[in-house]
């Protein structure tokens, strides 16, 4: 009977980590190795590197044997270098014969290089949250991982520089230090732009204050230098921090994207995403070959900052349409799907006119009524339907900005955009549906429930939808955006001040008639 040692690993699943039993088995016939069980190039091409990796680590290498190693379950694809550690360990297990309960209680996880050290790979963190829910004892990665991992309480989490330190924890586990968490910079929250340095724009400024309430998305149209850049680079300042389970969420994109390392092992601030208007459909939703996380991903639970709106490929914004809706986008392929969680604040800009982009602080075009309406048609309805302010941004004038009265700092408005928060999550906490913790996620079966008008303010809202042409999507917005008003001001119910101010909120509709 030909002998098989198992190794326990994790191969990825877009953001889900899959249970992958390693097997390696000898037999006769011609010395090589062959892997099976759908393993892509890169996996296929570790047989070399391993071969070099266990020969420069000291260990004999079974020359005369026909390897093969089966990567369980067979229908999942298999990709990237992190079963190295796994299989090498299991061929060395299979030569000696040896025994250690570290075989049962552990992943292993790893890319390994021709001397045998461990080279850091990505979906560390997912792994680490695999191995807690599923009880294993913990997980044995590269040492550049080791922080990541380490933030994931009761697993052991054993991280090491060569595969020659792996068997040594294999024989003598006892023996091997945990690895214990090292904060770095990276880990500590970043500094924004502060609402005081921005001059003038206070009706923006109040803008920005509602969308970060609410978690609501936002349009400016304005002139080049009104300040549209600056403020949207200073609105994490005012943002409520993050949640545990929202540093988690999160990190797990990034971990899966490969980009958390032990310099920056998890995303503790509210992502700020700003890509360039020439970025592809692939680059804003995700996707490639195996899909990996695209913008819209990387945003998750913090900011998507679209600069020149219209200028983007009408493609990619079209592919907005579906995660600002549900929170999440899937990206179909041939062999499978994969479904990234995509909950994040839209924020864009963009000029008034085509006429006004290029234009110098000093230089000034007026756009006219005819120009407007022709550049905001780039954006399709539906898509600006989705977006629940839409404001005109004025030049700021020299007085304001040559004044030295001081200006609100972010401090304070974060305290009302807190205090407004916390009045949504008291008012939620009854739902079922557990994924809306703010008025901009709210579905029309809330909006009924947590935005009831007297007869004067249903009035004027019927009048304005009928004098605007407005969609029932854009109605069921601005009871959203008052209902967040209402919250700003600690009022339980939603007044007509509340619904004329929301209203004016919606300027850039008067150009889509």
């Amino acid at each position: 009977m030909v002998s098989i040692s198992k190794i326990n690993s994790i191969v990825m699943n877009g953001i889900e980590a899959i249970l992958t039993e390693v097997e390696v088995g000898f037999s006769r016939g011609i010395p090589g190795i062959t892997i099976v069980g759908l393993p892509d190039n890169a996996v296929n091409e570790s047989k070399e590197r391993i071969k070099f990796a266990i020969k420069n680590s000291g260990f004999e290498y079974p020359i005369g044997n026909k390897i093969v190693v089966n990567l369980s379950p067979a229908d999942i694809r298999k990709e990237g270098s992190s079963l190295d550690l796994p299989i090498a360990v299991g061929i060395l297990k299979n030569k000696s014969g040896m025994k250690s309960p570290v075989f049962d209680n552990f992943l292993f996880y790893g890319e390994l290089n021709l001397n045998g050290e461990l080279n850091p790979v990505k979906g560390v963190l997912n792994l680490a949250i695999f191995a807690k829910k599923n009880g294993y004892t913990g997980v044995v990665i590269p040492y550049k991982n080791g922080n990541e991992a380490s933030f994931v309480k009761e697993i052991d989490v054993y991280a090491f520089n060569t595969l020659n330190e792996v068997m040594e924890f294999i024989v003598n586990p006892g023996v091997c230090k945990k690895f214990v968490h090292k904060p770095q910079k990276e880990d500590q929250e970043k500094t924004y732009i502060d609402f005081s340095e921005v001059k003038g724009q206070y009706l923006l400024k109040r803008v920005m204050e509602i969308a970060s309430a609410g978690f609501h998305n936002v349009l400016m149209a304005g002139p080049p230098g009104s300040g549209k850049s600056m403020i949207s680079k200073a609105l994490p300042s005012i943002l409520p921090g993050m949640t545990d389970d929202e540093i988690l969420e999160t990190s797990l994109i990034y971990s899966a994207a490969g980009l958390l390392n032990n310099k920056n092992s998890l995303v503790v601030t509210r992502p700020f995403r700003s890509p360039h208007h020439t970025i592809s459909d692939v680059g804003i939703s995700g996707g490639g070959k195996y899909p990996a996380p695209g913008e819209i991903s990387l945003a998750h639970n913090g900011i998507l900052f679209l600069d020149e709106l219209p200028y983007f490929k009408r493609s990619a914004l079209e592919v907005l349409r579906q995660p600002l809706e549900d929170g999440e986008i899937t990206i179909s392929r041939s062999l499978q799907s994969f479904t990234y969680p995509s909950k994040f604040m839209l924020v864009a800009a963009m000029n008034p006119c085509e006429d006004s982009i290029g234009l110098k602080d000093s230089e000034f075009h007026l756009c006219t009524e005819a120009e407007k309406r022709r550049y905001y048609a780039r954006i399709s309805k539906p898509l600006l339907d989705r977006i629940d302010l839409q404001i005109e941004v004025k030049k700021v004038a020299i007085d304001e900005i040559t004044s030295n009265r001081p200006a609100e700092s972010s401090a304070a408005v974060k305290a009302r955009v807190v205090k407004a928060r916390n009045i949504q999550l008291e008012r939620f906490k009854t739902l079922t549906n557990k994924n809306i913790f703010a008025n901009g996620q709210m579905t029309n079966v809330e909006i009924r429930k947590f935005c009831s008008l007297d007869h004067e303010s249903e009035r004027l809202l019927k009048l304005a939808v009928e004098k605007l042409n407005l969609s029932a999507r854009s109605y069921f917005k601005i009871l959203k955006i008052a209902r967040t008003i209402a919250d700003i001001a600690s009022s339980e119910t939603i007044s007509q001040s509340h619904i004329q101010e929301a209203l004016q909120y919606r300027s850039l509709d008067l150009y889509r008639l």
